[in-house]
């Protein structure tokens, strides 16, 4: 069996799907067109001793600063994969986050098996980490690329023999841009061992009087969003995550003093601030998923979400959490309010939580695989 990743630059939610794959499946190789594990920050020490020995690069290792080039190198990612040598393989999981194309490498008689974070969001409307109708050059270049990557990213599609997608709404992005089905398997949540002391008692108490949202700094998260909500109701906020295409200076020139900015934060950073917020508040736009809504319900905190996309599969409305329809400021303040209303059971966060564990994931993906095979 053979892994194969976009590449590994950043961690996030499909980069923990891709140490959840190489955890269930120890002796296979991990394939990627680059891998740099200086940008990995906290998770870099955990991810080097399971990683280091199993990485195949591609070409893209010899180029000079390749690991900041990532955007520009999408157009040669297919020749990458392309060349990777699969030969002694009888399966091959690809972990396709939507930035590459890792389905265009040559299978041989290996099944051909993809574990879909979403189709690249670039290729097909959806909002994106960068906003690049501010440069338009750019923008209409990427517009004329993109219109033949969209033709051949739909032919690369039909090399798979067996599509997962993330949730409901992957799936029906996968149906509508490749004519293919795919099988639904949630991505494996990081939840506690045990439930945090502060939901035995029932409704959510022991918390402290801020907000927070956070994860990977990037535009199609819309924390701006979060900022100037918070600024209007004069609320703390807390925003943790690595910036992404600079994102984190603009919000901060944004924010007002109720704003504080964590920075990159360890695994055990995290799970503290979800046990002491009052909630999470989450604003992406079309998420594939939202691992991060779930791992805050799997701590006892309730989610202020935007009503899109995977959030809508993973938040009871008024039970685990409360959505908002329109992605403004406006829209958000007033979900704030309506949740300051409501008395949210921290239990029924962490019990709604539990569907998308880590066990239920190895489970489905190991009878998958032997059923593939």
């Amino acid at each position: 069996m053979a892994l194969v990743h976009d590449y590994l630059k950043d961690f996030g939610g499909a980069e923990s799907v891709l140490e959840t794959l190489s955890d269930i499946f120890p002796d296979a190789p991990i394939f990627t067109t680059l891998y740099h594990p200086r940008s990995l920050g906290p998770h870099r020490q955990r991810l080097e001793a399971k990683w280091s020995s199993r990485i195949r690069q591609s070409f893209f290792r010899f180029f000079p600063f390749a690991h900041k080039l990532i955007s520009p190198l999408r157009v040669l990612s297919p020749l990458a994969f392309w060349f990777f040598d699969f030969r002694a393989f009888d399966l091959i999981i690809t972990s396709a986050t939507g930035a590459y194309f890792p389905n265009s490498l040559r299978k041989g008689t290996a099944k051909l098996l993809c574990y879909c974070h979403t189709p690249p969001r670039y290729l097909y409307g959806l909002a994106t980490g960068r906003d690049l109708t501010k440069q338009r050059l750019i923008w209409f270049c990427a517009r004329i690329a993109n219109h033949f990557l969209r033709l051949l990213d739909f032919h690369w599609a039909q090399n798979v023999d067996q599509f997962v997608a993330n949730s409901r709404t992957t799936a029906l992005r996968i149906q509508k841009f490749y004519r293919r089905d795919a099988l639904v398997i949630n991505p494996p949540v990081e939840l506690p061992k045990r439930v945090p002391l502060l939901v035995k008692g029932g409704a959510r108490g022991g918390f402290e009087e801020f907000y927070l949202t956070g994860g990977r700094l990037a535009w199609a998260k819309r924390y701006d969003i979060a900022v100037q909500a918070c600024n209007q109701l004069q609320v703390p906020l807390k925003v943790f995550g690595r910036d992404f295409a600079g994102i984190e200076s603009e919000l901060k020139k944004i924010a007002g003093p109720t704003i504080e900015f964590l920075g990159e934060v360890t695994q055990e950073e995290k799970a503290r601030l979800f046990q002491s917020a009052k909630a999470y508040i989450f604003c992406s736009d079309n998420e594939d998923f939202g691992i991060v809504s779930v791992e805050a319900q799997g701590h006892g905190c309730p989610v202020v979400g935007y009503n899109t996309g995977g959030i809508t599969e993973t938040v009871v409305d008024g039970r685990t959490g409360v959505l908002f329809d329109q992605l403004t400021p406006s829209s958000l303040s007033a979900a704030i309010k309506k949740f300051a209303t409501l008395k949210i059971d921290s239990k029924d966060c962490v019990a709604h939580a539990q569907q998308f564990s880590k066990d239920n994931f190895v489970s489905k993906i190991n009878h998958l695989v032997t059923n593939v095979r």
